[in-house]
């Protein structure tokens, strides 16, 4: 019998592949998001958020062993770089400026969604490798000018490291569950309630955080959290218009459409939690998160359990995303509770190890989100320009180390050595 060809196939769209084969070659991978799953791209494509209308042509790089998906990766052609979060605009301007086009360049990312993780499926690092190399391969056939990974995890990074592509990094800022002091979270010492967190930070953080937290509740506003099917139709049509409001306010159309959240409800409904800010029985702000969905619900936990070494493996396994917010009337310091303390108490009543706050803000730090450095990769065609982007790339990744150092040093935990409040 002749050995099956190990081959690689360009697909149009993620949706030509079953999405149990997609989704089951993600749950293999060293960290997956809910972000990455079939469902989630699919609905992308499909409510026209992500589409080569608006500028996110998508393909799918395979590597097959006949008929068995040994490794995968979405990329989008762009003709744009906006809904991306890490910023190429000076490059583009250099390739304009010397007469050269910079798109369509492609980036290997999940569209609008800056939350790092796996971005090259594969089952073996040997096969991640291939499947860079093929990237870069369609890249070049493509006469692109660039290639761009983004967000990825450590062993995406090693495998375009390995094929001699760039390094960058920005600066994301994530809640840890347990942290207290610049030190790493002990084994089961999850806090205990949001109390417990508060006592965690410096004393002038905590007074800054109860300050914000009492002007909402004294302005009236109540919260509700909603989980999975508990979260319904008009819900979501409510939060859209929250979602939609922001984005407005700010000169811009929203990036995601209706039909994307509709999507979301009836195909990933597990994945999200909503929090509505009500007054006088009036919903009038919003904010959603997305959590992994992998693990058993904290509360199947006993106390015994909760402290024991499996028990905080599990805890902090289970990751929220801090993704959207808005509100349709104004109330000083709500979009801190809406965004960061409603979820961090959510976090903590539900186990969650993990809350990451997304892109840029380092009005985040005085919530106890801490600096965290997100890595992405590039390839850039033309010898020239890649040679200056490196030299570029060299003096800012220096400037950004210097920049984490100086966050790191004004960290709002407190210290061993301060008395409890």
């Amino acid at each position: 019998m002749a050995e099956n060809k190990i081959i690689t196939r360009v697909l149009a769209s993620v949706q030509q592949l079953d999405a149990q084969t997609w989704n089951a070659l993600l749950a293999c991978q060293p960290t997956p998001t809910p972000f990455m799953r079939h469902e989630y791209l699919a609905a992308m494509e499909q409510s026209g958020s992500a589409s080569a209308q608006t500028g996110w042509a998508c393909r799918v790089i395979t590597v097959w062993d006949g008929d068995e998906l040994l490794a995968a990766c979405p990329v989008y052609l762009k003709s744009h770089s906006y809904g991306e979060y890490v910023f190429d605009w000076a490059w583009a301007r250099a390739y304009q400026q010397h007469g050269l086009p910079y798109y369509p360049k492609a980036i290997v990312a999940v569209p609008f969604t800056p939350v790092p993780g796996t971005r090259l499926l594969a089952r073996s690092q040997p096969l991640r490798m291939a499947l860079v190399q093929a990237l870069q391969q369609w890249a070049e056939d493509e006469q692109l000018s660039s290639l761009h990974l983004l967000f990825g995890d450590a062993h995406d990074l090693q495998a375009c490291h390995a094929a001699g592509w760039m390094q960058r990094s920005t600066v994301q800022f994530h809640w840890t569950n347990g942290q207290r002091a610049n030190e790493p979270v002990a084994m089961g010492q999850a806090f205990l309630d949001f109390d417990d967190f508060l006592a965690s930070l410096q004393q002038e953080k905590r007074k800054k955080i109860r300050q914000e937290r009492r002007k909402v509740r004294e302005a009236g506003v109540r919260f509700k959290s909603l989980q999975g099917k508990e979260i319904t139709a008009s819900d979501w049509a409510f939060f859209y218009r929250c979602y939609e409001r922001t984005y407005l306010e700010h000169g811009n159309p929203p990036y995601l459409t209706p039909e994307f959240f509709t999507a979301m409800s009836e195909s990933m409904p597990e994945n999200w939690v909503m929090f509505i800010a009500e007054r006088d029985g009036r919903p009038i702000a919003c904010s959603l998160i997305a959590v992994s969905a992998d693990q058993p619900p904290f509360s199947a936990l006993n106390h015994s359990e909760i402290i024991s070494n499996q028990a905080s493996a599990a805890i902090n396994n289970k990751v929220a995303y801090g993704r959207y917010w808005g509100a349709l009337e104004r109330v000083d310091s709500l979009h801190f509770e809406a965004c960061y303390y409603q979820p961090i108490a959510w976090c903590i009543a539900n186990g969650y190890g993990r809350f990451e706050g997304g892109a840029q803000g380092e009005h985040k730090m005085a919530r106890a989100l801490l600096p965290m450095e997100t890595p992405s990769a590039h390839w850039v065609a033309h010898p020239a320009f890649a040679d200056a982007i490196a030299r570029f790339l060299e003096r800012e990744g220096e400037g950004m180390a210097d920049y984490l150092q100086m966050l790191q040093a004004h960290s709002p935990l407190r210290q061993t050595r301060e008395p409890q409040p």
